[in-house]
């Protein structure tokens, strides 16, 4: 596939994930893509708002007179818009996650199921074709009962758009627990990207996980990590891999991020900077971040090019 820029978009924020946000800032958000990177790559997914993040990237788009072909788009299929909802309803999916919607989802991952979610983000995107695709979250699906027939029969009819000529340029995977990932690879679905959504992390690197990122690495595959953060808890957020963080429970966490913090202040260092470089460090192509601020696009940016002292390294991870 081609080469990714350091940094990718997320958008969950164009769905309203948490709070609305006003279509004059989405388009902002889009016109410092731009400002980024010459040719941007931005992930999105049907889920994200119902498809209504897949609505305002077309229409910001076209307010800003882009082309077709001037950034890269990546759609996590594998969930549809399947009935309107009626003024002040709330989805009946992620309850309480998105807001101002005016559309349910339902979860769509089968053979047939993900050219369904495929066809909608064609038809909600406007003209705006979509590079790269995946199946969202297929540990997720896992979880709750669904089936692995089912998922390698969604990558089947993903492979097939790839070859058709559909404007798929490439086939990818992404999801919180690694294990699937590796799972579905020793399956034999040969993925040409994948994107790591928890792990690895400068809090969470176990070694079974860096030896399947080496080996992905050596069979070409492009790797993408999402989950530099840990949902917000590395840099002081309350949330830790989309939960609710514990002192008590997750006391080692928390001591971690006490020590991790104390030594960014010590070396002068802004927090998110190292969590970044640690997945290049690793060998990962491209880190995707999200912000809902125009003005964190550039600075995201800016974290791909970041190279903290060796001595702060030497202190925070001695026996690397």
């Amino acid at each position: 596939m081609n080469r990714l820029p350091p940094i990718i978009f997320g958008t969950s924020c164009l769905g309203n994930l948490y709070r609305e946000i006003p279509f004059e800032t989405k388009t902002a958000i889009a016109a410092e893509w731009f400002k980024a990177f010459d040719h941007p790559v931005i992930d999105s997914a049907g889920k994200y708002g119902a498809g209504l993040a897949l609505v305002c990237i077309g229409q910001a788009l076209k307010a800003l007179g882009k082309k077709d072909g001037d950034l890269t788009i990546s759609v996590k299929l594998g969930w549809r818009r399947s009935r309107p909802l009626a003024d002040g309803e709330e989805p009946t999916f992620e309850p309480g996650a998105w807001k101002g919607l005016t559309w349910d989802a339902v979860q769509d991952i089968s053979r047939e199921g993900i050219r369904r979610c495929f066809d909608e983000a064609v038809r909600l995107l406007d003209g705006y074709g979509i590079g790269m695709v995946s199946v969202h979250d297929p540990d997720e699906f896992i979880a709750g009962g669904g089936s692995f027939a089912d998922i390698l029969g969604a990558y089947e009819t993903l492979f097939d758009l790839k070859a058709a000529g559909m404007g798929v340029e490439s086939v990818g995977i992404g999801a919180k627990d690694w294990r699937v990932i590796r799972e579905l690879w020793e399956r034999g679905i040969r993925f040409d990207w994948a994107m790591f959504a928890c792990a690895p992390t400068l809090l969470a690197h176990p070694p079974e996980l860096l030896d399947f990122v080496a080996r992905l690495k050596a069979a070409g595959v492009t790797l993408i990590d999402s989950a530099v953060f840990n949902g917000g808890f590395l840099t002081g957020g309350g949330m830790l891999d989309y939960r609710k963080a514990d002192p008590v429970e997750q006391a080692a966490a928390f001591a971690f991020r006490n020590r991790y913090l104390a030594l960014c202040r010590e070396f002068g260092i802004d927090p998110a900077a190292p969590a970044v470089e640690y997945a290049f460090r690793l060998g990962f192509d491209a880190v995707a971040l999200n912000t809902s601020s125009p003005h964190r696009i550039l600075k995201n940016a800016a974290y791909a090019t970041h190279t903290s002292p060796t001595a702060f390294w030497e202190n925070l991870m001695p026996d690397a």
